[in-house]
């Protein structure tokens, strides 16, 4: 017997025919949970719960029509699991950290997100771990251990959508939720080899959420295959119009920005350009003008203030509980003065304005996530987020949705204008059918 491919179409398919069960399927994730070497993609797992969530999907009558023939939505039955920075009624919330567990305590009530999955008939696996706080790049966290790859014991998963990224890796989850303020589910998917989708700005609601920087903070998810991403549109904003006209053209950066980048990560950024290329997209290089200093080099530089002063104000009181690097984050957040963040608002205002204009000209723009494959785990990690956000930041400050393409080293960011996430989903699914295509073709 055919074993059913462990990815959003494959799983949907065999449970609209009947192949599968959500209470089957989840049995299944359930064993794979926790196989990191870790034994840490997930801070709070319930399998009874979990068992009821399934039988309870299970009943949801079927019909016909929809995109699997049965009425049901495109996540019925799926194992998701969602980022421990999200009320789950009934379980505690600790954004990475036991103080916030233990004062937040049981959430009374499911998060929107929460409430959105359950009514869509996803069956959640777990709440996953986390960068304390949400607040860092690499997965490290000293109070419930460092985040390893499970296929990759030396590795880190990076972060801060840490747990996301392992349960999807793993197979205890086939759809993992994440955050992503400064690239939060872009560098993890990007390490692990995974896809991952973050929002347009604004999209979803944050109700039951725990913010880090409410200027930067998306919503999305990190998955296995490119070509599900169609799939997922319309979750996060399930009233919003879809721009009509497909993507049509793309800028890629010069290689001037990439000097701190490994080869290989060079190498796999210019073979999707031509895979999109391939696919009928016109393909402009990126004028250095548009990436000098007094521009792009400077996303972190503005991004970093303005996030350390809004978490502050959100943890203001809590400090002493932090973990020592993340702290001292917030200890400088807190001593930026009221004209200092007004003058770095107005440059992000600046930024977000000069980076429309360029989307506009060119609709979508592609760069590495990452600047390196790898994170070793128990490595010194010190100058990893600069290194990281250099990359990620701009399309942060932007507050423009992104996917995460992977490749053989590392993954690429694809980024669109505001708003415009369907049709970049849509280009992410033709870009990962023909991905497919090619792997499943016989070699010469």
């Amino acid at each position: 017997m055919r074993e059913t491919p462990w990815t959003l179409r494959g799983l949907r398919t065999a449970l609209a025919s009947g192949a599968e069960s959500p209470a089957a399927v989840a049995e299944r994730a359930l064993a794979r949970s926790n196989r990191n070497q870790s034994r840490n993609t997930y801070l709070w797992q319930d399998a009874a719960w979990t068992g009821s969530e399934a039988a309870r999907v299970e009943a949801i009558p079927r019909s016909t029509g929809g995109e699997f023939g049965d009425g049901r939505g495109p996540l019925w039955g799926l194992p998701v699991s969602v980022k421990d920075c999200f009320d789950l009624a009934g379980a505690p919330t600790s954004c990475g950290v036991r103080f916030y567990r233990d004062l937040n305590g049981i959430a009374a009530r499911d998060c929107w997100l929460v409430e959105r999955l359950r009514a869509a008939g996803a069956v959640i696996t777990g709440k996953t771990h986390l960068h304390p706080l949400a607040y860092g790049i690499t997965g490290e966290n000293p109070e419930f251990g460092d985040c390893l790859q499970p296929r990759d014991p030396t590795a880190l998963t990076g972060g801060s959508s840490s747990g996301a990224a392992a349960s999807v890796q793993e197979g205890s989850a086939v759809l993992a939720i994440g955050t992503d303020t400064g690239g939060s589910i872009r560098a993890p998917a990007a390490l692990c080899g995974l896809a991952g989708y973050r929002a347009t700005i604004g999209y979803g609601d944050w109700r039951g959420g725990a913010h880090l920087a409410e200027s930067f903070d998306t919503m999305g998810f990190l998955f296995r295959d490119l070509e599900d991403a169609p799939l997922l549109g319309g979750f996060f904003a399930p009233g919003e119009a879809a721009p009509a006209r497909p993507c049509r053209r793309f800028a890629v950066v010069d290689d001037a920005f990439l000097h701190d980048c490994d080869p290989r990560i060079v190498a796999c950024m210019h073979a999707t350009a031509r895979r999109l290329e391939s696919l009928g997209l016109r393909a402009r290089r990126i004028e250095p003008c548009w990436i000098d200093t007094t521009w792009w080099a400077d996303a972190f530089d503005i991004l970093a203030p303005i996030q350390a002063w809004e978490a502050a104000r959100i943890h203001s009181g809590h400090f002493e509980q932090i973990e020592s690097s993340i702290r001292q984050r917030l200890e400088w957040g807190a001593s930026i003065g009221e004209a200092e963040i007004t003058a770095l608002r107005l440059r992000h205002r600046a930024f977000r304005e000069r980076m429309a204009r360029m989307l506009a000209e060119e609709e979508l723009l592609l760069l590495p996530a990452t600047p390196m494959a790898k994170l070793d785990a128990g490595a010194d990690q010190t100058h990893t987020r600069p290194r990281i956000l250099r990359y990620t930041a701009p399309f942060s400050l932007a507050g423009v949705p992104v996917v995460t393409v992977p490749c053989t080293a590392g993954g690429m960011q694809l980024a669109a204008a505001h708003g415009f996430d369907q049709p970049l989903l849509q280009l992410a699914g033709r870009l990962g059918e023909s991905l497919q295509a090619d792997a499943a073709a016989p070699s010469a």
